[in-house]
């Protein structure tokens, strides 16, 4: 499962400007290599995205260097992180009822 985001300010990843990104599922094993959620689920239940986590997961699934990710505009930052958290709220595709 992919999403293509359009970015609302242009950035530069591996000499092109991008105008917007294609946002992937991560793998268990990138999960695994970050070690990390890209959200935190505080005490009373409210969850916060953590932006170091979700720079480091929007570079694996997007693609794009780190150097890249830096140059998100905050806007799109936050779309992304969220997109990014969504990936862990939801399975890929529903069971088999078979």
């Amino acid at each position: 499962m992919s999403d293509v985001i359009k970015l609302q300010v242009a950035i530069q990843a591996q000499d092109e400007t991008l105008t917007s990104l294609t946002l992937r599922r991560p793998t268990v094993q990138e999960v695994r290599a970050i070690k990390a959620l890209p959200y935190k689920i505080g005490k009373d239940e409210e969850v916060s995205l953590d932006m170091d986590v979700s720079a480091k997961y929007i570079a694996v699934c997007a693609a794009i260097p780190p150097s890249s990710v830096n140059q998100l505009d905050l806007a799109d930052l936050n779309d992304l992180s969220w997109k990014i958290a969504g990936f862990f709220m939801k399975p890929e595709s529903a069971p088999s009822t078979t």
